[in-house]
């Protein structure tokens, strides 16, 4: 199964390329699935009776709901691991820390190797849209997670999909574009980092 994934043509209103229309790639989220369905699958690939997956899964939520909230690390198993995070402001003297600095508190999830190198491996289906809102092109690919820098001479040639058709950027299957350091990709955005 592939990752669906959108190149809009927007306008860019800060920056380098400020002014200017560029491809933005953003991921195309998929239907949230409900706790329901997810317990239901859980219980048909293990062989365990549906009641007895509620339970553990409602002993397990509330385990590392205690845990996260007490400030652990907590392992969620073939995932990664959860913790508490925050953003705060800074200020010169001892005398002026106060819990009130704090701007928001978070849950920060961290993916386990296993989990990112799947993700890495998983194949990409780009679908570009131009400013019109008409779709102009489709890529499907195997993205390895590198990203070439046109501007350090990786960009590819004019006949493939990671190339540019007219001296212009391309996006393309070997995540060529740069719209994720524009801000269209969800990595760093979804991420969160502290």
């Amino acid at each position: 199964m592939a990752l669906k994934v959108k190149a809009k043509e927007s306008l860019i209103k800060i920056g380098k390329y400020a002014d200017t229309y560029r491809y933005v790639m953003v991921p195309e989220l998929y239907m949230a699935l409900s706790q329901d369905k997810v317990i239901k699958e859980a219980a048909l690939r293990s062989g365990i009776s549906r009641g007895v997956m509620q339970a553990c899964w409602d002993a397990a939520g509330e385990v590392i709901k205690a845990w996260a909230t007490e400030g652990h690390s907590v392992a969620l198993p073939g995932l990664g691991t959860m913790r508490f995070g925050m953003r705060a402001k800074s200020v010169a003297t001892v005398n002026e820390v106060r819990a009130g600095l704090i701007t928001s508190r978070r849950i920060i999830f961290t993916p386990n190797t296993e989990l990112q190198s799947e993700l890495a491996g998983t194949a990409i289906q780009i679908t570009c849209i131009d400013r019109n809102g008409v779709e102009v092109k489709r890529v499907t690919s195997s993205d390895p997670g590198t990203v070439e820098d046109p501007e350090q001479g990786g960009g590819g040639n004019g006949d493939d999909e990671g190339g540019s058709q007219n001296g212009t950027q391309g996006g393309g299957s070997e995540g060529g574009s740069e719209g994720g350091s524009e801000g269209g990709n969800s990595q760093g955005g979804e991420n969160g980092g502290e």
